[in-house]
Parts: C-alpha cells; structure tokens; sequence
C-alpha cells in the first residue's frame, strides 16, 4: 500500500485527540451532552481511521478481535451489572438511587456505571463490524 505522508503525519496528531475527545463525551455525558453511544462511536472512529492509514494489520494488534469481542460482553455486563444490583439493594431494575447513601449520589455512579457500559460495547461491536468488512475475522 502506498502511503501518502500528509495522511499518516495528521491521522498521528488527529487519532491521540479523538480518542480523548472519546473520554471526555463519556464522563461528560451524565452533565451534558454525550454519553456512552456517541462516546463508543467516537473512540471507534478513532481506530478507524488509525486502520485506514496505517493498514488493518496494525490497528488489529492495537484492538485485537480476540480482545474486542470480551468487551462487548464485559459492556452488556456492566449496563445489567446496575440493575442488578439497584434490585439486591431494595430498589427496582435500574433505580439508581439505591446504589449509594444518597440518591443523588446514587444517580451519578449509576449513570456513569451505565455509560461506560454502553461505551465499551458500542465501540467494541463497530469495531468488530469494521473489522467483518475489512475481511479480518478471527
């Protein structure tokens, strides 16, 4: 594959910044706008564009499918993982006020605990996807 050196010098300045930017829509989207799904796209999106420059090969031993596909799990998990344990608290299914002294404070883990959930398996699933259509299973 040839490689146009403008692509490669801007995909290293611009991948390190998208996916930070990945970490900051995922802990500031129980305050504003974001959260775990536009989190998970944006961090996936960032491996992306690392495997159209820099070729599939590496971006898979950056994000391994073997490692991809425990996340989505480990993702699903988590997002139940709160349910469940909201309901062993006394609460109802996701009420997150149980999980804490305080509700308030009970709302935030919550939340934070959900979508960081939704964020793992988002980008692990368009990940794997990506990965399906560049013909790279494993």
């Amino acid at each position: 594959m040839d490689k146009n050196v403008v692509l490669v010098v801007f995909a290293k300045i611009l991948v390190p910044f998208i996916l930070l930017f990945a970490l900051y829509v995922q802990f500031h989207g129980d305050f504003g706008p974001g959260g775990g799904f536009q989190a998970g796209v944006i961090f996936a999106t960032g491996i992306i564009l690392y495997a159209l420059v820099q070729g599939v090969d590496r971006a898979m031993a950056v994000m391994p499918p073997a490692v991809l596909k425990p996340m989505m799990a480990i993702g699903v998990l988590l997002y139940g993982g709160v349910g469940i344990a909201s309901m062993l608290l006394g609460g109802h299914f996701l009420d997150y006020g149980f999980l804490a002294h305080d509700p308030i404070h009970g709302q935030h883990y919550g939340i934070l605990i959900i979508e960081l959930g939704v964020g793992i398996t988002v980008a692990a699933v368009m990940m794997v996807i990506f990965y399906a259509f560049m013909g790279e299973q494993n």
